[in-house]
């Protein structure tokens, strides 16, 4: 019986392999690099103290996609990370914007962790490093300014 199968090539992926030549047992397995820059910004999100993701600009131009496009949660999901996939390692690079009185250094170590794990536990990668850098803090007074600016002024 002859195999048949085939390899899919997937725009932007790496190989994922177990063995030396990079095959594991049946086929190979590529994941693309937004595949795990999606889990390592899910899994930053859930780390309380993280109020966004992303710079001021990227944020910015996401709202307004989002705005646009009619965009969720699900398509920024990324917004704020970028990886470099390798054959059996990632790293990863995260922009956060912090609540106001997070201890950034627990709030940074915290985020590595979560990242680690999920990227880990979901694709078999090895994480080497993920960089951290804080752009912005959010203040509680910015919820409040940003309501007052579509309010009129006057009645």
């Amino acid at each position: 019986m002859t195999d048949t199968r085939t390899e899919a090539k997937v725009p932007g992926a790496r190989e994922s392999g177990r063995s030396e030549a990079g095959k594991e047992e049946g086929g190979r397995t590529q994941i693309a690099d937004g595949v795990v820059a999606k889990i390592a910004g899910m899994a930053a999100r859930e780390i309380g103290g993280v109020h966004a993701m992303g710079g001021g600009t990227s944020r910015a131009v996401g709202a307004v996609r989002d705005a646009v496009t009619g965009g969720s949660e699900r398509s920024s999901a990324s917004r704020g990370v970028s990886v470099e996939v390798g054959e059996r390692q990632a790293a990863v690079d995260i922009d956060l914007v912090v609540e106001y009185g997070a201890a950034i250094q627990d709030l940074a170590a915290a985020v590595r962790r979560n990242v680690t794990s999920a990227v880990e536990r979901m694709t078999g990668l090895e994480v080497t490093e993920i960089n951290i850098r804080v752009d912005d803090i959010h203040l509680p007074d910015d919820d409040r300014e940003d309501e007052g600016e579509s309010a009129p002024r006057v009645q």
